[in-house]
Order: C-alpha cells, then structure tokens, then sequence
C-alpha cells in the first residue's frame, strides 16, 4: 500500500508546503520549549516559584501526549489543510492569550489547550509533508520537516531569553503569536486540499498495537530510546557542570553544537533510510549509546564533551528520524493513528524519563543518570537486533523505499 498523494501538485508548490510544515513544527515545538528560558522572569510576575513556573512546559507535554490518539480519531474526516490551520488559530491564540493573562491559572489553561494542538499536529504533520512530494521523495521530505525539531532545540530556549531580555516576557509570547499568524498565512496559501487518507476510529486506534506486531515492537522500541534519551539529556548541563566544571557559557555553546548535530542527523538519515531503514536505526541507536559512554570515559573535559555531545547530537537525529519511518513502515494503511499512538509514547516517555533521572540523579549522582540513559538504549538497541527483520517489517520497509 502506498502514500495516498495530493492530487499532482507542482515540484515546486509541494516542496514550499514541506517548507510551511516545518516552520509549523518550528512554532509549536518552540512554543513548548521557549518558557524554559523565561521561567524567573514569569515567576517573578506572577508571584509564583519557579518551580510551579515550569508546570507551563509539563502540562503542554502532557497534553500533547495523552490525547492526541483520541482528538486524531475525532478528526479523521477532516481535511488535513483545514486541521493543520484550526491548530495553528489555537497556537496564535494560546500565545495571544499567555501574553495578556492577568493570573496563572488561566496562563496554565492556556498551555494545556495548546499541547493538545501540539501533539495532533505531531500526528499529521510528518504525513501531510510526505504526500506532498513525489513518493520516491517521501523519507527526504520527512527528513526535512524533522529537522525543525533540532533548528528549534537549537533556538527555541536563547530565543525565549534574548526576546524577554530586549523587552518583556509578554512581549515574547506576543512576538510569538505574530510569527505563529504567519506560518499560519504560509499554510493556507503553500498547502494544497489533503482530504483525511486513512481514517480510524478511537477503537481502532488503540486496537492497532494489539493487532499489528511489528507496530508494537516500534513503539516499545521508541518507548525505551527515548527513556533513555531524555532521561540522560535532560540532566546534561549538571553533569557537565559536575565533571567538566562547564561554565552557563560552555553549556549553551555545546548544546547548541548538539542539535546542529542533530540537524545533520536527520539530513544524513533522510538519505540512508531509504536503502536501509533497519541499518539506520541501529547505527543511530548504537551511536547513542556509544556517545553516552564516551560522554562518561572522557566528558570531564571540554574536547571530550564537545565530541560526546556531537556524536549524541547526530545520532538522536538519525533515530528521531528512523522511528517515523519504522512507524510508516510497520502501519502503512493507518499511519496518522499508528503516530498518535507515537507520539503518545513519546511525550510519556519523555515526561518518565525525566522522573526516572531525577531519582536516579537524587539517589546516584549525575553520572547515574548517564548510566540510566546507557542501559534504556542499548536495550533499544539490542530489542531491534534481537526482533530482526521477518517477512512483515521487511514488506512495510519495501513500501517506503519504493521507487528510490
């Protein structure tokens, strides 16, 4: 079964409306990520602490987990252009809100709605951008959209704090519902008509993991790189601070070099998927896991970490990559609700990752976490070698490679 393309858009108009969809991931992957940067100046001005402050990022990444498989299935005839836009509006209109908020609670409101729009737009987005280019093209244009994950990781925190420091935080979210309203004009003009190509229902949706293996094995396989993943990175700047007495500037510089990696990740996996999708995930699980343990033998140095941090940077974006593709791969007829459950697992994943490396960091030190990060993705690593190909995964793979 193949991608049910638009109807014969041109090179050019198809390539443009890749463009619209990665910008549109860059605004609502930032959206989530830019209060980080703003968490002192928000709680100063709300009479709040910090801690209760970054509830803004937590409840957005829940959201955008949980109910993404059941606001897919209530949208599945829904013309995708038109659900795109309608979550864009919200964007707009949760930034608009969150700049004007006279009190917390409904700043938190705010962002829970938000997630919501942010984790069906991680359903559908990566689909829409793949039936907007020739099928041949298919993984190439994934691998673009994808990227606006590492340009965003990238940006998305200094932005946050250079915006508020020249002006104020709700000012920042301001701006960004003025940039959100032009990604927005950008997909209503560059995208063309894309009916609903696979539509499911709630039942069906949580049903498919039962039904399908190799889509279970995919997202057991997601579940624990990206445990181990984020459980690792999101307690890296201790860690460098603690092994390498890294400086608040060293930190920004090599995480900043991090998701340049991760950019080109992603590039260099949008050409290698296409000859081996399998091959690719495990060099970039097996990447991980070697920069994570290059990350403990020599990360108490500067040279040390900036080599752990690129190796890491790079494989996360071949793996962030090749597990949409695995996703694509194993459920080909019902893609859009085989990535919500994704995108479920991810963002719970994340959430638990987080946890999971604060008692580990709270009861092991730093270097635990580390450890924690090396044990989740090597048994990644070690479930996709053990599971192999078999006669399903290889047949779905053949679906996306088709035509290269």
């Amino acid at each position: 079964m193949t991608f049910a393309q638009t109807p014969s858009p041109s090179a050019l108009r198809g390539w443009l409306g890749v463009a619209a969809i990665t910008a549109s991931l860059f605004v609502f992957l930032t959206t989530e990520l830019m209060p980080v940067g703003l968490l002192t100046p928000v709680s100063a001005s709300l009479a709040i602490s910090v801690g209760v402050a970054g509830l803004m990022v937590t409840l957005y990444g829940v959201s955008a987990g949980l109910g993404v498989p059941f606001i897919v299935a209530w949208t599945r005839r829904v013309n995708r252009r038109v659900l795109l836009s309608v979550l864009l509006v919200i964007l707009v209109a949760g930034n608009l809100v969150t700049s004007i908020s006279p009190n917390y609670p409904l700043v938190l409101v705010t962002r829970l709605v938000m997630g919501f729009a942010s984790g069906v737009f991680w359903a559908i987005g990566v689909s829409m951008a793949m039936r907007l280019v020739p099928e041949r093209q298919a993984s190439r244009a994934a691998a673009i959209v994808m990227s606006g994950i590492s340009i965003a990781a990238v940006v998305g925190i200094p932005l946050g704090t250079v915006l508020e420091s020249l002006t104020d935080w709700r000012t920042t979210f301001l701006i960004w519902a003025g940039l959100s309203a032009l990604v927005l004009v950008a997909v209503v003009t560059l995208i063309p008509s894309l009916p609903s190509a696979n539509a499911v229902s709630v039942r069906e949706v949580f049903g498919l993991p039962l039904r399908n293996v190799p889509l279970r094995l995919v997202l057991v396989t997601v579940m624990l790189f990206v445990l181990g993943h984020f459980g690792a990175y999101t307690f890296v700047r201790p860690y460098l601070e603690e092994a390498a007495s890294a400086t608040p500037f060293f930190v920004t510089a090599v995480l900043m070099v991090y998701g340049a990696g991760g950019a080109a990740g992603n590039f260099i996996a949008g050409y290698t998927v296409t000859r081996s999708l399998r091959g690719s995930f495990v060099a970039g699980c097996a990447g991980l896991v070697g920069s994570l343990l290059l990350l403990l033998a020599i990360g108490d140095g500067p040279v040390g970490a900036v080599v752990a941090l690129v190796l890491w940077g790079v494989s996360f974006g071949v793996v962030q990559l090749c597990q949409v593709n695995m996703t694509q791969a194993a459920a080909p007829d019902t893609f859009e609700a085989a990535m919500s459950l994704n995108t479920m697992s991810y963002n719970t994943s994340i959430a638990l990752g987080a946890l999971f490396g604060g008692l580990f960091a709270d009861r092991l030190g730093v270097a635990g976490v580390v450890w924690f990060g090396v044990a989740l993705t090597a048994a990644s690593l070690l479930l996709t070698l053990g599971t192999g190909r078999g006669k399903a995964p290889a047949a779905r793979e053949d679906v996306l490679t088709a035509g290269e």
